[in-house]
């Protein structure tokens, strides 16, 4: 009965790591839809910047408040950049993890299919063992009488 309960084990690790898997995937998922999020901002603001406005008819107090603004909206695009390089390592952080889990779960997934095989080709000469012996004594009853 060891083999059943080795199995059974098995069964539940690479179900375990399964549920990791998916959980990092998840995980994965949700940050790429805020590095998405990210990236669109960081066009918005970037087009708010290069939008040109009305040519050299702009009074001196209006054309100040468009270049603070620029400037403003350029510190937040930089701000943005730098959350998504930091969210992108992040991820590159992530993915490793994710990769490593599922290589845990693969190994565990290739041992139990392996120890599977060995209990039913151990099952397999059991059963062929019992049927030759089972022929065998249905043999020797024919010969003694």
């Amino acid at each position: 009965m060891s083999n059943v309960h080795t199995i059974r084990n098995l069964t539940t690790l690479v179900g375990l790591r399964s549920t990791e898997v998916e959980r990092l995937q998840t995980e994965m998922a949700e940050k790429t839809a805020v590095r998405e999020r990210y990236q669109k901002n960081l066009e918005r603001l970037t087009g708010l910047t290069t939008s040109s406005g009305a040519s050299g008819a702009l009074h001196l107090a209006l054309s100040v408040n468009c270049g603070n603004f620029k400037q403003a909206v350029m510190q937040i695009a930089d701000q943005h950049r730098t959350d998504l390089y930091l969210h992108e390592a992040n991820m590159a952080i992530s993915q490793q993890a994710l990769n490593a889990a599922w290589a845990r779960r693969e190994v565990l997934d290739q041992v139990l299919t392996q120890k599977q095989k060995t209990v039913a080709t151990e099952q397999q000469r059991m059963d062929a063992k019992r049927q030759d012996e089972l022929a065998t004594q249905f043999w020797f009853r024919g010969q003694v009488k």
